[in-house]
C-alpha cells in the first residue's frame, strides 16, 4: 500500500496537468526507498520500477500498459489488471498471497536500489532511445536546471 504522502504528490502532479508517467514517478521513487530502508529487496532496478507503476496503476494514475513489441504478453496484460483495478472499487487483497509476495521480495538483495544500479539502468534505458529523443531531453533538462538555477 502506498503511503498518503506519495499519493498526495502523484494527485498534486495530475492537478498541474504533468503526465501519467511522471505521477507515476512518485509511486517508483517511493519504491527504491523501500528498497534502500531495506523494507524488502529487489531482483533488478528494473523489478523495483515495475512494482512502482503496478502500485501506480492500482492507486488510480491513468498509466497505459506498454505498447505492443516492447514487452511481454503477460507484462501487458498484467498493466491492464492494474488499470482496471486502479478505476473500480477495490476489495483488500488476500492476506495470504500479500505476505507470501513480502516474503519472496524479503530475500532479494538491497544493491538494486543502489545509486550506481539506477544510473547504469537509466542510461542503458536511454541507449534504447534516439539519439534525437536523447537530445532533447538533455535539452529540456539544461533548460528545467537554468529556470531553477
Amino acid at each position: 500500500m502506498p503511503e498518503k504522502e506519495v499519493i498526495e504528490r502523484a494527485r498534486r502532479d495530475a492537478q498541474e496537468g504533468k503526465a501519467p508517467s511522471t505521477q507515476a514517478g512518485e509511486f517508483v521513487r517511493e519504491e527504491f526507498e523501500h528498497v534502500r530502508e531495506g523494507k524488502h529487496g529487489a531482483r533488478s532496478p528494473q523489478q523495483a520500477i515495475a512494482i512502482g507503476l503496478s502500485k501506480a496503476r492500482r492507486a488510480g494514475v491513468n498509466l497505459p500498459p506498454p505498447r505492443k513489441g516492447r514487452t511481454s504478453q503477460k507484462t501487458r496484460s498484467q498493466a491492464t489488471r492494474d488499470l482496471r483495478k486502479g478505476r473500480s472499487k477495490t476489495k483488500t487483497p488476500s492476506a495470504k498471497r500479500s505476505r507470501a509476495v513480502s516474503n519472496a521480495l524479503r530475500r532479494e538483495s538491497r544493491s538494486s536500489a543502489s545509486h550506481s544500479a539506477i544510473s547504469a539502468q537509466a542510461r542503458r534505458s536511454a541507449r534504447k532511445r534516439g539519439s534525437t529523443r536523447r537530445n532533447k531531453a538533455a535539452a529540456k533538462a539544461a533548460r528545467t536546471r537554468r529556470r531553477r538555477g
